[in-house]
């Protein structure tokens, strides 16, 4: 690794591992802090086309197109990023395909910016209302099973599954100036 990037905790590469294990061929998302690893080893994986969204819910019909033409895609978003795709949701129950995504959450443990606050307590009913069913990673060592549960309820059983990756999981996010 780069002095510019650390290596990343065992929980961020097994998830990394679990999408590639899982066949996952395309990765769509928003930049986000949260998900660098993940986002980094994407574009560094000659197999896995990552893909830069200008909105999240873009990464909805992405998915639905990955699984027509016949590949595996995940969506990795930040909390904030789940309102923006409610409407798109639907897309999901209408076209019964497998969706999985993974969701870093925000307005939880020691959040510094009160805009993240509402969608963060928002996020899971939302989700859930809109008929996805989701699981919460709070801590290290339970990462690669909740991810991996939730990766074969969605492409082996066909479900819609967003994990929710905690605040305190991914760590303090900190305000800086420059």
């Amino acid at each position: 690794m780069s002095p510019s990037h650390p290596a990343a905790p065992a929980w961020q590469e097994a998830i990394f591992r679990i999408l590639k294990q899982g066949g996952v061929r395309q990765i769509a998302y928003v930049p986000d802090a949260g998900h660098a690893h993940l986002i980094r080893s994407a574009i560094a994986d000659p197999d896995i086309e990552d893909i830069v969204l200008t909105t999240e819910e873009e990464g909805v019909a992405l998915a639905g197109g990955a699984w027509l033409g016949g590949q595996r895609a995940a969506l990795l978003m930040q909390s904030s990023g789940v309102g923006n795709c409610v409407n798109m949701f639907s897309l999901l129950q209408a076209a019964d395909f497998p969706f999985f995504a993974l969701v870093t959450m925000r307005g939880e443990y020691a959040e510094f910016n009160p805009w993240q606050g509402p969608m963060g307590r928002a996020t899971q009913g939302a989700l859930e209302l809109m008929g996805i069913h989701v699981l919460r990673v709070s801590r290290a060592e339970e990462t690669e099973e909740i991810v991996s549960a939730g990766f074969d309820a969605a492409f082996e059983a066909g479900g819609k599954v967003a994990v929710l990756l905690g605040q305190n999981l991914i760590g303090r996010k900190k305000w800086t100036s420059h």
